[in-house]
């Protein structure tokens, strides 16, 4: 198929199956965005959220492969121009945390290494990979209108000592939207942050009594729990376009988790 004939924007969005991810591909599907979705599972255990995709009225691909293993990303993107022949969208979504919290005078090596390839390397390589496309696509057609929104995390500025290695690789994360922002503003490709705060999904579950306590404490100046849905709803008005003339902006749902308060 070639990049004329298809006539809807396309997203790709890593780890859009689930949790903060799923909730940005409903939203962009809702804002009629056809969709590229990746994770580590096989397509028959994320058929349910395929077709919860395909019923907000997405064309869906699901290419199984892991963001960290950079020689996975020729065949993701070759999988997406196979059935569009165009991309649009880029979010970087799929990240993890540690396998267990541990103080940083004791964190180990191996943890470290794998937070940076999922949650940082990976991301930086298959961004670039994107780009270049992305430039082919502008150079093609002027109109073209590329976007990456980086998805980080107020830890990228908040410490947690427990965690070191988190927190590390997703101020990474920022320094690496400023760095692409920069770089790709002449071709006109936007570069964005979001950075969720406290949100439900299941890498919090481990977690709910302890930010249950403290959301009631006033964590938050938003009484709650943020959900996928809000970040879902700031990643689709970045990625149709809603903020304009502010490449490398950092756009913050947490509510107020980082306001400076007294």
């Amino acid at each position: 198929m070639s990049e004329s004939k298809h006539l809807k924007r396309v997203a790709l969005v890593t780890g859009g199956s689930r949790g903060i991810g799923l909730g940005i591909a409903e939203h962009l599907a809702e804002a009629g965005m056809d969709l590229a979705i990746n994770g580590r599972r096989p397509e028959s255990d994320v058929q349910d959220s395929i077709d919860a995709l395909r019923r907000r009225g997405a064309d869906v691909l699901y290419h199984p492969m892991d963001v960290a293993e950079l020689d996975e990303h020729t065949g993701l993107l070759d999988a997406i121009r196979s059935r569009f022949g165009r991309l649009d969208v880029l979010v970087n979504n799929a990240g993890v945390a540690p396998h267990e919290r541990a103080d940083i005078l004791e964190a180990s090596p191996e943890s470290f290494d794998r937070l940076m390839r999922i949650n940082l390397r990976g991301p930086y390589f298959l961004t670039q990979a994107v780009a270049n496309w992305m430039r082919e696509q502008k150079q093609a057609d002027d109109a073209f209108r590329g976007v990456v929104v980086n998805v980080s995390s107020v830890s990228a500025t908040v410490v947690s000592v427990n965690r070191g290695d988190y927190c590390i690789s997703k101020a990474g994360v920022a320094m690496a939207t400023q760095l692409w922002a920069a770089r790709l503003a002449a071709d006109g490709i936007a570069v964005h942050e979001v950075r969720p705060g406290v949100i439900k999904t299941d890498m919090t579950a481990g977690v709910t009594a302890k930010y249950d306590k403290l959301i009631a404490e006033g964590l938050t100046a938003e009484p709650r729990w943020g959900t996928p849905g809000d970040v879902g709803r700031a990643v689709t008005a970045l990625a149709t376009g809603e903020l304009s003339y502010a490449t490398g902006n950092v756009v913050m749902v947490d509510g107020g988790l980082t306001i400076q308060r007294m």
